[in-house]
């Protein structure tokens, strides 16, 4: 039997052909006499040769792509301990994106023991223990008496081998978790022995876990700004509109009851949807069907000033929206467009696929805006009328990333085109 040792390419091959030059040798001292008398170049002989320089090589490479493969898939032994703690930062970052709960916190447990190598750890608020991961748990009752003083002072503690009241077997680091100014939490790590690695280890991870819960904390008051905005919104919907829908209902109540009567309805229509109290997302059909509602009411104060065109895909409809996105949108049309407009106005509101997105155009050949000043208010930094739109299009921007805003085009006296495009599949958003 012939080993092939696996080296270098050049060594390999070399190898390769001096086996092949002894088989060919070996053959021809097997073979009779005769044959290789009369048949020195016998095509059988060639055969044979062929096979086994052919084997020899499919050898080589398969085991050679193999070895490749594995040094390319598993780097260094730094590479692979980078990859091990940046998966399991990832995947306890996961947990904790609603901060400190004792759900994601558990979870989140597995992944940091890990990451530390540690014999036990736990993850606790001001007021008890949230999650313990690991052994030790003749620690785990008087973990919130050990950890007191570091959740008072905002200090890192060491504890040795029984420090911690009961004659535990294992040493321990106590590291405040800190949100801003506040310690809002503790992380603690158990070891036989509390050397300087685990304690700057154990600080690095209740650091780390202090900035996912800024982030929640940063993302629970988006939502919480998102809702103000919402609300505020529907402050702004009421003191004017209001106001002129029942003015126009009242005007009709003499001379065209039956037409008063369902304006009535429809503006209870509007106003219900509105101001309801549940989501922050609607469907782009709910959203139109609040639009309808809204140009029937204005058009009976405006009449046939108010002209309107609509043009939707079907394929767009089910497609989820922030909930009054749209609705300022066409009202900004019908106030600053064409109310100080003479004669008749036109709005055009389309909505069409645009692969994965949707994209919906309200056009209206009004006034106009000035450029400037309106890329100055949508920017926040002047007070103007247009505050449905910087409303819609911050919530945009929140909702979706800073991709996603409104696309404005106006020019005094030439009309306003607003683009808005959303996601068609949004699976954390509920309408």
């Amino acid at each position: 039997m012939t080993t092939i040792t696996l080296r270098p390419p050049a060594t390999a091959f070399q190898q390769l052909a001096a086996h092949c030059r002894s088989t060919v040798a070996m053959l021809r001292q097997t073979a009779p006499a005769a044959t290789l008398g009369t048949m020195p170049d016998s095509p059988l002989l060639t055969a044979a040769a062929v096979a086994v320089i052919a084997m020899a090589i499919a050898v080589v490479v398969g085991v050679g792509l193999k070895v490749l493969r594995s040094f390319r898939e598993l780097g260094t032994d730094a590479e692979r301990a980078t990859y091990h703690a940046l998966h399991a930062a990832s995947q306890a970052g996961q947990h904790l994106r609603r901060g400190l709960n004792p759900a994601g916190a558990a979870k989140a447990s597995r992944q940091l023991r890990a990451l530390l190598a540690c014999d036990a750890l736990a993850i606790t608020d001001t007021s008890g223990l949230l999650a313990w991961d690991g052994s030790g748990e003749d620690i785990r009752p008087r973990l919130m008496d050990l950890a007191a003083g570091v959740l008072g002072s905002g200090r890192t503690a060491v504890l040795s081998a029984g420090e911690d009241g009961t004659g535990g077997r294992l040493a321990g680091v106590i590291a405040p978790v800190r949100a801003g100014t506040r310690v809002v939490g503790a992380v603690a790590a158990f070891a036989p022995s509390a050397g300087a690695g685990l304690v700057r280890a154990t600080g690095e991870v209740a650091d780390w876990v202090a900035v996912q819960v800024e982030l929640a904390e940063l993302d629970a008051s988006r939502t919480l700004l998102m809702e103000a905005e919402v609300r505020a919104l529907r402050a702004q919907i009421s003191p004017h509109f209001i106001y002129n829908s029942l003015n126009a209902i009242a005007s009709f109540i003499n001379t065209d009851p039956e037409r008063a009567r369902e304006l009535v309805v429809e503006f209870a229509d509007f106003t219900r949807y509105s101001f309801r109290r549940h989501g922050d997302f609607t469907t782009l059909a709910e959203e139109l069907r609040c639009i309808d509602r809204y140009l029937l009411l204005e058009r009976a104060r405006f009449g046939e000033r108010v002209q309107v065109s609509l043009r939707v895909a079907p394929e767009v409809l089910s497609t989820v929206i922030p909930f009054l996105s749209l609705q300022p949108l066409v009202e900004n049309a019908v106030r600053h467009g064409l109310e100080a407009k003479e004669g008749p106005g036109h709005i055009s509101i389309k909505a069409e696929d645009a692969g994965a997105f949707a994209e919906v155009t309200i056009e209206d050949d009004g006034v106009g805006m000035d450029p400037e000043q309106l890329r100055s208010m949508l920017a926040g930094h002047t007070d103007g009328d247009h505050v449905g739109l910087r409303n819609v299009d911050a919530r945009l921007r929140q909702v979706y990333g800073n991709d996603h805003g409104l696309v404005v085009e106006t020019a005094p006296g030439e009309g306003t085109l607003i683009t808005m495009r959303v996601p068609k599949s949004q699976p954390g958003h509920d309408a």
